[in-house]
């Protein structure tokens, strides 16, 4: 069974016992956090689409981390005058773990 949920703005297709990294989410590690915005779920042969949520699903999960991922750098130069801009970035991620799809 698999299911398309909304985490943090974006979309994922989930499957339970697997683990996720999404946007940091406002919990601690350890914590269970459970999503409702279910998009679409599929259980073998059946397929329910929502619209736009499918009812009565929700998605339970486990916070295993949070951690950074890896650092992207942003390097601007415009040519013969001698402007040169170095910024670097790293994003926030928290690693979460698929309890169950229930529903």
């Amino acid at each position: 069974m698999f299911a398309i949920v909304e985490i943090a703005g974006q979309q994922f297709k989930v499957e339970s016992d697997k683990e996720y990294f999404v946007h940091r989410l406002d919990a601690s590690e350890g914590d269970s956090v459970s999503f409702d915005n279910v998009l679409l779920t599929s259980d073998g042969g059946s397929t329910t689409l929502g619209t736009p949520n499918v009812g009565g699903v929700k998605v339970n999960a486990t916070v295993v981390e949070h951690l950074k991922g890896d650092k992207v750098i942003v390097f601007k130069k415009k040519r013969r005058k001698g402007f040169q801009k170095k910024n670097g970035h790293r994003q926030s991620f928290s690693k979460i773990k698929i309890d169950s799809i229930v529903g």
